[in-house]
């Protein structure tokens, strides 16, 4: 629709400086400012009501471009619609998408804090500074100020690469976090697609297994010999203490220090015979499901709850459990400074091999070591419940039988491979 107005004229009316409305017809008004400054307005009637329109100033805004907004606006009044407020949704909904463009960019350093503060209340103070230094140390120089959505599997290796061949076993503890990370991210919404820090099927195909194997090998925890275990749980049998129980618990079942510490009386079903660890309390961020054998029930069924606390080894610090080092303490009482509380994982690891024909699979993933690679895992998807529940039962029932009385069961011969 051709107006009133021309280019030439709105010039002189600007220049002039008059204050005032012009109007070019069907609406469209040039309008002068009382301080000089000169604009655009649209004016349109909805439900019977005069409504003025700003559609940008001039020279910005030129003669047609003017006449091509009140054109989109007199289309949503012939229809019923209110221009000024659907341009106020559409401004709304920009500024919206603006805010969450902003909140995907938050950096990995910052997730990273995140994720500690979501699942760090069950780590010690120990741990909880050693996880974060590593990343410091390792991760955030590549990708600290990187948003969750920018990291790649390059980013990755940068912050691997270097110290994978000399620090293997903290290279894959810092993939590992990353890949929690970056999970926890996922999920917020703050990224898609593969996990770049994934280990299988992926990074696995990058870094070198051989390294990470003998990374394994080479990490040693002073162990009481398996033949020498029976003596110990008869003498922590002995002992009427919290500390004593959690011992025992630890030797019974194969799990790690902290995971007995943080141990809480929902986790388990003492009819069933299990013991749930959910995935945020496990070192490889996978639920496990542990069984346990008659001993453990009994020893639990008599072990007695404190009214208010969820946990098995409630305490007084800001942790709400037992003292990290309860156990250790109640060791050391008994002279065995020699040994260390993951090092009752090697002892059963060691029996298990010398004296029962489990396969080696059954007495890995019975400590939580899932060594299947994908092809494997693809085809056996199986925890083996079942044969760890008797593999433990018959560790736990050589334990917790008298050293002189351990000779046979149950088709194994006690204190020495048959």
């Amino acid at each position: 629709m051709a107006g009133t107005l021309t280019a030439r004229t709105v010039a002189s009316l600007e220049k002039a400086g008059t204050p005032g409305m012009t109007g070019d017809g069907a609406g469209l008004y040039f309008k002068i400012g009382k301080t000089g400054g000169a604009s655009w307005i649209f004016r349109y009637k909805i439900a019977g009501k005069s409504r003025y329109m700003g559609l940008g100033s001039y020279p910005e805004v030129t003669l047609a471009d003017a006449r091509t907004l009140a054109a989109d606006a007199r289309k949503q009044t012939a229809v019923g619609k209110d221009p000024l407020a659907t341009r106020d949704t559409e401004r709304e909904a920009h500024r919206e998408a603006q805010r969450l463009r902003e909140a995907k960019r938050i950096p990995f350093a910052k997730l990273a804090s995140d994720f500690m503060a979501a699942h760090g209340a069950s780590w010690s103070d120990k741990w909880r500074q050693g996880w974060l230094r590593k990343l410091e140390l390792y991760a955030f120089p590549s990708v600290g100020a990187l948003p969750a959505d920018e990291i790649t599997t390059e980013h990755v290796l940068l912050a691997l690469q270097p110290i994978w061949a000399d620090k293997t076993r903290t290279a894959d503890e810092v993939r590992g976090q990353m890949e929690q990370i970056l999970d926890a991210a996922t999920a917020r919404g703050l990224r898609s697609g593969e996990n770049p820090a994934r280990w299988r099927g992926h990074l696995d195909n990058l870094l070198s297994k051989a390294e990470k194997k003998k990374a394994r090998k080479r990490q040693h925890f002073p162990a009481m010999a398996w033949r020498d275990v029976p003596a110990l749980m008869a003498k922590l049998a002995e002992i009427d203490t919290p500390a004593s129980v959690a011992a025992r618990l630890l030797i019974l079942t194969g799990a790690r220090s902290h995971m007995i510490r943080f141990a809480t009386w929902a986790e388990f079903d003492l009819e069933a015979g299990v013991w749930s660890l959910p995935a945020e309390r496990m070192k490889m961020r996978q639920a496990f499901d542990i069984p346990l054998a008659p001993e453990v029930c009994e020893l639990l069924r008599q072990l007695p709850r404190m009214e208010g606390s969820p946990y098995l080894f409630p305490g007084q610090g800001k942790t709400g459990v037992m003292h990290a080092n309860a156990v250790r303490n109640l060791l050391h009482g008994l002279g065995h400074d020699d040994v260390t509380r993951h090092g009752f994982r090697s002892s059963f690891r060691d029996w298990a091999g010398e004296c029962t024909s489990a396969p080696r699979e059954v007495c890995e993933l019975a400590l939580a070591h899932d060594e299947r690679d994908q092809t494997e895992g693809a085809y056996s998807r199986s925890d083996f419940l079942e044969k760890r529940r008797a593999l433990m039962a018959e560790w736990a029932l050589f334990i917790t039988t008298p050293p002189a009385a351990n000779v046979v069961h149950g088709g194994f011969r006690r204190g020495r491979a048959v």
